[in-house]
């Protein structure tokens, strides 16, 4: 019995495709560290999608604007809050969330501006990276964390337990969990989350904010973050500013 499934890599990388597969047609949707417009340019070929993109990097942005694709260069971190509140169906955060300051202010800002959030990321917690910390003393280096440790982008090192329990924390809600390998999609017992957080190399997230937002918003949200103990990270985050 197969336990995981071949994924296309003709068209796009093949976790891309995965986040694709996700997006119903002819949405409006944010991709937040675009690159060159990758997905945004299958989406908008495979589903007609309204598609915009944000990234930090000139020269990405320059080549995604000679595709024809509606991207901007912005600083996820500081520029989401150019977008009115449900602006679109989907946001689309790619393997970046590691290398953010605050990931929780992120995922709120996220589900602001959108009813649905994808949030992809590397498992750290891979049997690969336990190896080497534990019998080589060294942090390790790979095709999933292919830098070295003193010219990595990465701040946060988490793995798919720690992403799955920080949503828990918020009171987000996970519509929907996907876990990879470099060439496979983990399926049946293989895709159990204690096992992912082993052999897995990346998470993907289909997450979506039902209740904590219905009602007082920004208050309710920052006091159950305060009591969950995340107050030195988003003190400034709910507060508007008063002058």
């Amino acid at each position: 019995m197969q336990n995981s499934q071949n994924i296309n890599t003709q068209k796009i990388r093949f976790d891309l495709q995965i986040i694709a597969d996700l997006i119903k047609p002819n949405s409006k949707v944010l991709d937040i560290g675009c690159g060159e417009g990758q997905l945004l340019s299958f989406l908008k070929q495979t589903k007609n999608i309204d598609g915009r993109g944000m990234e930090i990097s000139h020269t990405q942005v320059s080549k995604a604007l000679i595709k024809g694709l509606s991207v901007i260069h912005g600083n996820a971190e500081n520029d989401l809050v150019i977008y009115p509140d449900k602006s679109f169906d989907y946001a689309v955060l790619s393997q970046t969330i590691q290398a953010t300051h605050n990931p929780p202010k992120i995922l709120f800002e996220m589900l602001r501006i959108a009813k649905y959030a994808i949030v992809s990321l590397p498992n750290f917690a891979h049997f690969q990276n336990r190896f080497e910390i534990m019998f080589r003393g060294k942090m390790p280096v790979n095709k999933t964390i292919p830098f070295q440790w003193y010219e990595t982008p990465n701040i946060h090192f988490c793995s798919i337990t720690d992403f799955e329990k920080l949503c828990f924390d918020l009171h987000l809600t996970l519509e929907k969990k996907i876990f990879l390998t470099s060439h496979y999609k983990l399926l049946g017992f293989l895709g159990k989350e204690i096992i992912a957080n082993l052999i897995a190399r990346y998470g993907i997230f289909l997450i979506t904010n039902k209740e904590l937002f219905a009602t007082g918003q920004e208050e309710f949200a920052f006091k159950n973050m305060v009591n969950l103990g995340y107050k030195p990270a988003i003190q400034s985050l709910f507060i508007k500013d008063k002058n």
